[in-house]
């Protein structure tokens, strides 16, 4: 990564001047050094500068105690002929990690804040795997409970010809469902897992709450729970004594009734994740679980054996918020099908795969989205997706028109123009942006570098003639524009969109 590359040049020049450990990072490194040093931060400023190799290929100016690094067309140049930026140097990651997403309870299509939850979790779990860590993703089959009660209640109401529930489901998919003997939980299971698959969403495991119910889970954490003090029995119900781990009030887990609260059983979930190892849990819940956080928070403090102040270095939630669509800048609430509230299928037979997943995904998931659809369906730059892979396709078609041209020794020696400068550097920081959004857990700041990285190469594109140039230019830019269809299609990959050759 050009960053750690950069860090660890100036690093290595820090320590001549002073023993202290520093991290480099936004602060204004002579600034930070100034009080240990007991000099100026213009002193300090200039003892780096006298310390720097030429060998290392940056430059360095300092301005009232600032640094300002530019990269040499040598170091840019090794960077993306050599493939440099696109080796997976990494920070090792040791941790075995669980992301958690979309367990949408399996009593009706999927809708579009599910296909919000399913890009970002599918994204990120992409991401995470690049840069190396070990991640699995699972999602959780709420396939237990009154609400999976209510459904088969609806879909033998319909099939006798009598009235559904009241509580019952009412939409039109409990018709279809009723044409057919099957299980309708299986059956709505299959139409959610069909969807998320052509989304490109996929899941290492499936996880049935079902077995929990099942198997002797529920039970053990009651016990590990009883055992570590944690719990204590009130008007015939069991608490979980949550306040303790910064909680507002205590929660119960069994009922005076003798049934057990969807917590106690998302306890036993989270405790099955524990035993099977791994180190690191992220759940990806909807807006309407905010409130969740802090209970789970406590339970997992009390199964691991942690203070609440190290609980977020085992367990982090993602809290996706809502999405409204919209056509023509008007919210679109019904479906065309239906009447009921547009699903995720419709979506995407609408716009295609490749704008559901970036429309998804481009703004940051603590944000509320207004999705487009007649935005998504444009070919104009206004369309992020399509101002994506129409940098894909002119790049294979510059590449089909200079396939035979003749190729003489490459000249890397004359100075770069802007465009081409801009373009290399915005190419061989393409590992940073994959590391930031591992780090940050962010994944719309992908889309931004691509949406950057598109521009780069438009403005390229419109600057920097291949045709029509000289040789020497003619092979500069080629390989520029080589590398940079490299850096599209691993971008793509990670996105979870086709790279197009043309449009």
């Amino acid at each position: 990564m050009i960053k750690k590359k950069i860090e660890s040049i100036l690093l290595r020049y820090i320590s001549q001047i002073t023993p202290e450990n520093v991290e480099i990072d936004a602060s204004p490194i002579c600034f930070k050094l100034a009080k240990s040093l007991k000099k100026s931060p213009h002193d300090i400023a200039k003892s780096l500068l006298t310390q720097l190799s030429e060998d290392d290929k940056i430059l360095l100016t300092s301005s009232n105690g600032y640094l300002n690094i530019t990269l040499t067309q040598p170091f840019i140049w090794n960077h993306l002929i050599d493939n440099h930026y696109l080796e997976k140097t990494f920070p090792k990651k040791t941790q075995k990690t669980i992301l958690e997403f979309v367990s949408a309870n399996p009593t009706g299509p999927l809708h579009v804040g599910h296909g919000r939850w399913a890009v970002i979790g599918d994204t990120l779990g992409r991401i995470m795997n690049y840069v190396g860590a070990t991640t699995d993703t699972e999602c959780y089959i709420n396939d237990a409970g009154s609400q999976i009660d209510n459904l088969i209640q609806s879909t033998a109401a319909v099939r006798s010809g009598g009235q559904i529930p009241e509580d019952g489901y009412h939409g039109d998919y409990i018709i279809k469902l009723s044409k057919s003997d099957n299980d309708p939980v299986n059956t709505i299971l299959n139409w959610q897992k069909e969807t998320l698959k052509q989304l490109n969403v996929s899941f290492t495991k499936w996880f049935s709450e079902r077995s929990l119910h099942e198997g002797t889970t529920i039970d053990l954490m009651l016990d590990e729970l009883s055992k570590k003090n944690a719990t204590y029995e009130k008007d015939g119900a069991l608490w979980f004594e949550t306040t303790k781990y910064g909680d507002d009030k205590d929660r119960v887990l069994r009922k005076s009734d003798g049934s057990l609260t969807y917590f106690c059983v998302d306890i036993a979930y989270h405790m099955n994740k524990l035993k099977r190892g791994y180190h690191k849990m992220i759940n990806i819940w909807g807006a309407d679980h905010h409130g969740y956080i802090g209970r789970m928070k406590a339970a997992i403090c009390v199964l691991a054996d942690l203070t609440i102040d190290e609980i977020d270095d085992t367990f982090t939630v993602i809290v996706g918020q809502l999405v409204t669509l919209l056509r023509g800048g008007e919210p679109v609430k019904m479906s065309k099908r239906s009447g009921e509230m547009i699903t995720l299928n419709e979506v995407i037979d609408e716009i295609g795969v490749d704008a559901t997943r970036i429309f998804m995904i481009q703004k940051s998931h603590d944000t509320h989205l207004d999705f487009d659809l007649d935005l998504a369906k444009k070919q104009s730059n206004e369309n992020p997706v399509f101002y994506l892979q129409y940098a894909h396709a002119r790049i294979c078609s510059i590449k089909q028109k200079i396939e035979n041209m003749e190729i003489t020794e490459r000249s890397l020696n004359r100075d770069l123009v802007p465009a081409e400068r801009h373009l290399i550097i915005t190419n061989i920081q393409f590992h940073d942006a994959v590391w930031h959004c591992n780090d940050t857990l962010h994944t719309h700041s992908l889309v931004a570098y691509g949406l950057e990285l598109a521009k780069a190469f438009h403005t390229f594109y419109q600057k920097c003639p291949i045709l029509s140039a000289d040789k020497d230019d003619q092979n500069i830019r080629r390989l520029i524009v080589e590398q940079t269809q490299i850096t599209l299609v691993e971008l793509f990959k990670l996105l979870g969109i086709h790279a197009p050759e043309n449009m």
